[in-house]
């Protein structure tokens, strides 16, 4: 039977560090350890031979990783995993503390991450360019012979005309834009068409507004505000006129937006799980208030129950999955729990080679590859990265969850670090929510201050003095080994009760801050009447109702505190209290209110309850005829459903009979000095 056994390559880079061969051995339990010299040149035989046997494979460099790429395609296998352990780990002061995290780095890289999940784009090249001087003419120049353009130039607008028309130029003020690459749709007001006997300067014709223009990329070099908000949307580019540099590099960018297309569906949005909306009531707005692209948009109409999402608009920032308490809007670059399943590798395999007291370094990653660019600087002309320091990609900061964070101290983390740019590209709401979350259960557990910190620097040295001025918590406790399993509400549920688990200090109950995705329903029992509005509103089925006695059942595990039962009450008797319960009565049903079931007087069926039909009778008595006294009619508010119609049949009641009208009065009664008048 051939070996399974994974290889794992090592290099010491010709000698520039010194991997220390125990702890590696100690974290690569398992694992086939081969030690090289160097790998990318005289000794990349044996890389091209460990590809050629079949296994899984690691290899300790990333520096080279095309070369590796180039010998995998070679010989028809698939790539090995990489692991960046020279400027991460081996390029630094500490580097003889750092064979923990050497070992981490190559175990965590060798976590396999599922297929991303793709959303088609298609772009014909039909483009707007939108200026007011010179700088858009030499943008049209540039692209006419690769598409079809337009150029819109601002009222007041300086350019010259050209001497030949090579491309439509209008004028005209953009009001509102919408879409996407491929689907974009500009209004555009003051739009006029220029004389063509314009000579020095363009003379144009008769204004018009409101004019609809589509297109499928915008290329806006026009210096004012931006068509979209934070320039976020796909085929959008954006340039400063007077930046020749920005401007040719846009134009570079349109150029390659024709064709089609398949970009990351990063949100997985599952509609029955939105509590956004119920009966024309709002409960959960969390995504709707931070998504910085426009491409969420509110559920409208007594019909509507979640929200919209366009996934060809979303830029994958991740604020809403971020803070979406149910799990309908989850991340899918990558699913929670594979990001979950590689920090645990990381952490657990750093302890597990003798480290202690992680701090886990979050860090975006993506084509610019900012975060990489300072750690690669601080590493080749500072002190590199502190040796308990163990970076983690992710792929966009604002998406980190409460669940990553209580899953990352529960695995043996004793600090979480979060590397952002000093201007940073999606707005932060959503993580400074989740760090205010965390940050309110970590001290009601007994973590202590500092376990959580924002770096926001573009300079490397400033990132390695945050890291080491930041100090070192105190560790935690033993690291906890469970599995990430399951949705985001799970695996969020199963990563607090864990955090807790670990905690320094144990609590049974955590108040929580207001908008905290777990919490109590308070009813006053006393002005419930049972109706079960709450019940049908509920979009998680924490309230419920039970088919055979009149109760009010809750189960705090599963509520996320939306409010739709409150906003839905007719008696307004629901009140929320955010709050975390470890207990097991958080984990059980409780009764809220329960009422003795009323018998119907005509079979004994037991039906509604005695306090609702007394409030019936009550309000009824007197204020109808057909329920002054003791009635026919008044009892059949007593009877169950059947037995009422039953009853109307038998006795061949009329519901719309009613006492002798009194006699109209005419002329002749006063005239009569008819004494009843």
């Amino acid at each position: 039977m051939a070996e399974t056994r994974r290889i794992v390559l090592v290099c010491d880079c010709e000698g520039t560090m010194a991997p220390d061969r125990a702890a590696l051995a100690r974290g690569c339990r398992g694992a086939e350890l081969r030690w090289f010299h160097q790998l990318c040149g005289a000794e990349s035989p044996s890389a091209r031979a460990a590809l050629a046997e079949g296994r899984p494979l690691s290899i300790g460099c990333t520096a080279m990783a095309p070369l590796f790429r180039e010998f995998a395609a070679d010989g028809g296998v698939g790539e090995p995993a990489f692991a960046n352990i020279r400027e991460t780990a081996g390029w630094s002061d500490e580097a003889a503390a750092a064979g923990p995290k050497m070992a981490a780095l190559l175990a965590a890289a060798a976590e396999e991450m599922p297929p991303v999940p793709l959303v088609g784009l298609e772009s014909g090249g039909v483009a707007l360019l939108v200026g007011r001087d010179e700088a858009v003419f030499t943008a049209a120049r540039l692209l006419k012979d690769q598409l079809d353009l337009t150029v819109l130039l601002a009222p007041g607008a300086t350019p010259a005309p050209p001497p030949v028309t090579e491309f439509p130029v209008l004028q005209g003020v953009v009001r509102g834009a919408s879409g996407h690459l491929g689907g974009f749709e500009v209004t555009v007001d003051r739009l006029a068409s220029p004389a063509p006997s314009s000579r020095a300067a363009f003379a144009w014709g008769p204004e018009r507004d409101g004019t609809t223009s589509r297109c499928d990329l915008i290329l806006d070099v026009s210096g004012g505000a931006r068509l979209f908000p934070d320039g976020l949307r796909e085929g959008y580019l954006r340039a400063d006129p007077g930046n020749e540099a920005a401007v040719l590099r846009a134009v570079l960018a349109a150029r390659e937006l024709v064709g089609g297309f398949d970009r990351p569906r990063f949100i997985t949005f599952t509609a029955p799980l939105c509590a956004h909306r119920r009966s024309n009531r709002t409960g959960c707005t969390r995504c709707v208030e931070l998504c910085p692209a426009g491409a969420i948009t509110p559920g409208i109409g007594k019909a509507a129950t979640h929200i919209g999402l366009d996934p060809l608009v979303c830029m994958g920032c991740g604020s809403c999955a971020a803070v979406c308490p149910t799990g309908a809007a989850s991340y899918a670059l990558p699913p929670v729990d594979a990001a979950i399943r590689r920090a645990r590798t990381l952490l657990l395999t750093f302890a597990e080679a003798g480290g202690q007291a992680p701090v886990l370094l979050l860090h975006e990653t993506g084509e610019d590859a900012h975060a990489e660019a300072l750690i690669d600087a601080l590493a080749r002309h500072g002190s590199g990265l502190p040796a308990d320091v163990l970076p983690f990609a992710v792929h966009s900061i604002a998406g980190i969850a409460p669940e990553f964070l209580a899953a990352a101290f529960a695995y043996g983390a004793s600090a979480v670090r979060v590397l952002g740019r000093a201007r940073p590209r999606h707005a932060l709401d959503a993580l400074a929510r989740t760090f205010a979350l965390a940050e309110a259960i970590l001290a009601g557990l007994g973590f202590g201050p500092g376990r959580l910190g924002l770096i926001e620097t573009d300079d490397p040295f400033t990132l390695g003095e945050a890291l080491r001025e930041a100090g070192r918590p105190a560790p935690v406790g033993t690291p906890r080994r469970f599995e990430p399993l399951g949705d985001k509400r799970s695996v969020l549920r199963v990563a607090m009760r864990e955090l807790a688990a670990a905690a320094p200090s144990p609590a049974a109950q955590l108040a929580l801050p207001a908008g905290a995705p777990f919490g109590a329903v308070l009813v006053d029992a006393a002005g419930c009447t049972l109706c079960h509005a709450c019940v049908g509103a509920c979009p998680t089925g924490a309230l419920s109702s039970d088919p055979d006695r009149p109760l009010l059942g809750f189960l705090e595990e599963a509520c996320v505190q939306c409010g739709l039962c409150a906003a839905t009450c007719p008696e307004g008797v629901i009140r929320l209290q955010p709050r975390l319960d470890f207990t097991e009565a958080a984990r059980t049903r409780q009764v809220l209110k329960e009422e003795a079931p009323f018998h119907c007087i005509r079979c004994g069926k037991p039906f509604g309850t005695a306090s609702t039909i007394a409030r019936i009778e009550a309000a009824l008595a007197g204020r109808h005829w057909m329920f002054r006294g003791e009635t026919s009619h008044a009892q059949l508010i007593r009877m169950c459903e059947d037995c009422r119609v039953v009853e109307v049949t038998n006795r061949g009641t009329d519901p719309y009979a009613g006492p002798e009208r009194p006699k109209p009065r005419t002329a002749a009664d006063y005239s009569a000095g008819d004494p009843g008048l």
